[in-house]
């Protein structure tokens, strides 16, 4: 099993509907792109967060999964968004659950 945690931060112009539809676009990719066995995506509340503002985490039942997650055109839709409204820095961790 592949998890995939994921922190977005955007710039001061993105605005609170905006990074509520990243949220609703990526709670969408589950039912849209084979091989992901959980998806949780919410709004980061630790003051240790270093400006990372939305945290997503992804299982994927096993690495060929995460690599047909990458160039799918959902997955695709949702990073094309992401800078259209501002993501500043992305953060990405991707190992095997042991």
């Amino acid at each position: 099993m592949i998890e995939h945690i994921v922190g977005l931060k955007f710039s001061e112009e993105t605005t609170s509907e905006q990074k509520a539809e990243v949220k609703k676009m990526a709670r969408t990719l589950k039912d849209e792109i084979p091989g992901i066995v959980s998806l949780a995506v919410g709004t980061n509340f630790s003051e240790r967060n270093h400006g990372f503002e939305i945290g997503l985490t992804v299982r994927f039942e096993n690495r060929e999964a995460l690599d047909v997650y990458g160039p799918h055109p959902k997955h695709l839709e949702l990073v094309s968004y992401l800078k259209e409204v501002g993501l500043k820095d992305i953060l990405v961790l991707d190992y095997e659950i042991e």
